[in-house]
């Protein structure tokens, strides 16, 4: 946070109480309000000059128009030249550029250990609500008809392939001879679908439901436990981890988009993850600048542009971890470009704060090129190389155009990149034409207050009567439904969170409130260019953590930093519990419309709080 200080007075001029105490050794003195010089003072190699005499009748002017006593004040005069100060050492510069929170965040066994404990208990509690009952209901749900039966296709037969008319009913059942050897076109990458496949075979094989989410249901628990731990890096504070890991273990739209197996929930976890190795480099990299600055100042050299920081392997890995986000959706295209920008800023303000002088010329080149050419060289390469069972298997959709069409498309590229970017040019036509009506289509700017949630799933127990009826819900009338919406609570406040976060960026420059705000750069604003097209709600789960840590980073700014006293912080700490006790509460109380249990309908009607939301 921000602090005030009270600087409008000339501390020449002493503070409030009056002016300041006589100096020790040679000083000028003011006697009723003029200047004199002391005695010997011609002899003196510090003997003041007629603009220094004018300096000080200003300031002893202004001494008594403050009403301050006009008897005696002293200017400083020092008694022998001052020496320069010498350079900052590595660990001032340290705590310049990491801060002393950070620097004690892992710097004890007890504190790692409190750490990991808040992270494997959030973490077990989110998987206890995601992993529930995983397999209910046992029928595709919204766009699982797609995608399951893709994995399965790419674990069997090696590519998507083609399953007839009307597939469900007995893939449902279990049955997978409906799977031809004819290709099928889609749409996306395959990273997702693999992992779907994957978790199937591990899970049980496609008669198993549960065996159809499991791969999402991991990943979407994994993303609790990076959460607890970004965060905790983030806010410099193993208690602000726990928050942040809890939020997201209660909010709806990530519950129910790690039991449903789409793509998005890969998307999210790889972002949030290249968003975790990046927060790595930023330590490491700034721990090497602080300890290689002192190294030239202590020296004597000069920083000129500043140090070279060498390979940064946690840079590399997010750029793995980013190339698979683009290779599960190329939306994760733009989580690359924010984040790759976002990290060339943090390397441009450690130069500066370590006293660089060309510190933007340093950044450009020492940093920004190399990290363009390592973040996206190696997005590229791993992109491409999702595509393996793509080139492995000619029966892939497209495998052939080059040999089928001599001459055309790029035709400096060897074939098989040849058929793979005229591949890319369909899908993307794909994409740019889909804007066939859809019920639940929503505009980008209700995303973010949950205005329109997709409705996942709606059974059959509604149409039960009479005994089978209360049987199965203890009522005349029953529902079971999957709503894809957020905790209301949370995105609601995560809307107001926004808000300030940005004032704060643009007032304070606060690196927090920009890196908080990074995820909502590159997963929202881009649809924003997209609304003309049929797109919905979930695809806010890309950017689902990045509203949890908006709304923490506002909440450290109400209670404030640990260094208030407790009694100033108090009313704060417990009005932001309370806050967070309600967001648990509404949890409770929508997650079984969020995990498909079989309700009366009067409960489930009970949770429609908006009429858009059915």
């Amino acid at each position: 946070m921000p602090h005030t200080h009270d600087d409008a007075v000339d501390p020449a001029l002493g503070g409030p109480e009056g002016p300041p105490a006589r100096a020790t050794g040679a000083a000028r003195t003011v006697d009723e309000g003029r200047a004199t010089p002391p005695p010997g003072s011609d002899q003196s190699p510090y003997a003041m000059s007629d603009d220094d005499v004018r300096r000080a009748d200003e300031r002893a002017a202004t001494a008594a128009a403050a009403g301050w006593p006009s008897t005696t004040a002293v200017l400083p005069y020092p008694a022998e030249p001052v020496a320069p100060p010498s350079p900052p050492d590595k660990d001032e510069l340290l705590e310049r550029l990491l801060g002393r929170a950070s620097l004690a965040l892992d710097a004890t066994r007890r504190n790692r250990l409190i750490g990991w404990a808040w992270t494997l208990a959030i973490t077990v509690f989110a998987g206890i609500l995601r992993f529930w009952n995983l397999g209910s209901p046992h029928s595709l749900v919204f766009d699982e008809t797609y995608y399951v039966k893709d994995g399965w296709a790419l674990v069997t037969r090696g590519y998507e392939a083609d399953w007839g008319e009307d597939p469900n009913p007995g893939f449902e059942s279990g049955d997978d001879s409906m799977v031809g050897t004819r290709p099928e076109y889609f749409v996306h990458p395959q990273v997702g679908k693999w992992l779907i496949g994957l978790g199937m075979k591990v899970g049980g094989g496609m008669e198993s439901s549960f065996s159809w989410r499991l791969a999402v249901a991991l990943f979407g628990t994994l993303s609790v436990l990076l959460m607890v731990r970004i965060a905790r890096r983030l806010f410099a504070s193993n208690a602000w981890g726990a928050v942040a890991g809890g939020l997201l273990a209660v909010d709806g739209l990530a519950i129910v988009m790690s039991r449903t197996s789409l793509l998005d929930p890969f998307l999210m976890f790889f972002a949030l993850a290249a968003f975790g190795a990046l927060l790595l480099d930023r330590e490491q990299a700034r721990r090497r600048l602080a300890e290689r600055t002192a190294d030239v100042l202590a020296a004597g050299g000069d920083l000129g542009w500043g140090p070279s920081l060498g390979m940064r392997w946690w840079r590399v890995a997010a750029a793995v971890l980013l190339g698979l986000a683009i290779g599960t959706k190329w939306s994760g295209l733009y989580f690359l470009a924010v984040f790759g920008l976002l990290t060339v800023m943090w390397d441009a303000t450690a130069r500066r704060t370590v006293g660089v002088r060309r510190w933007a010329v340093g950044a450009l080149v020492k940093d920004a090129l190399v990290a363009g050419v390592v973040m996206v060289g190696t997005a590229f390469v791993v992109y491409v190389a999702t595509w393996w069972s793509w080139f492995t298997h000619p029966q892939s959709w497209g495998r052939n155009w080059a040999a089928e069409h001599p001459g055309e498309g790029l035709t400096w590229l060897p074939g098989p990149l040849r058929s793979l970017a005229d591949f890319h040019v369909q899908m993307w036509n794909f994409h740019k034409g889909l804007d066939t009506p859809h019920t639940y289509e929503a505009h980008p700017l209700g995303w973010i207050v949950q205005w329109r949630p997709t409705s996942f799933y709606w059974g059959d127990v509604a149409n039960l009567t009479g005994a089978e009826a209360q049987d199965a819900c203890g009522t005349d009338h029953c529902a079971q439904a999957i709503l894809a919406v957020g905790n209301p609570i949370l995105w609601w406040a995560g809307a107001a969170a926004i808000l300030v976060a940005i004032f704060w960026l643009i007032r304070y420059r606060d690196w927090v409130a920009g890196a908080v705000l990074s995820g909502l750069l590159a997963g929202w604003v881009p649809w924003f260019f997209f609304a003309s097209r049929t797109i919905f709600d979930f695809y806010a789960i890309a950017f689902t953590p990045w509203v949890v840590l908006t709304l923490v980073y506002v909440l450290t700014l109400i209670v404030g930093p640990p260094t208030l006293p407790d009694r100033a912080r108090r009313g704060a700490i417990i009005g932001v519990g309370v806050f967070l006790g309600i967001v648990v509460a509404v949890g409770v109380y929508f997650y079984p419309i969020w995990a498909g249990w079989v309700v009366p309908y009067d409960f489930w009607h009970q949770h429609i709080w908006m009429r858009q939301w059915v």
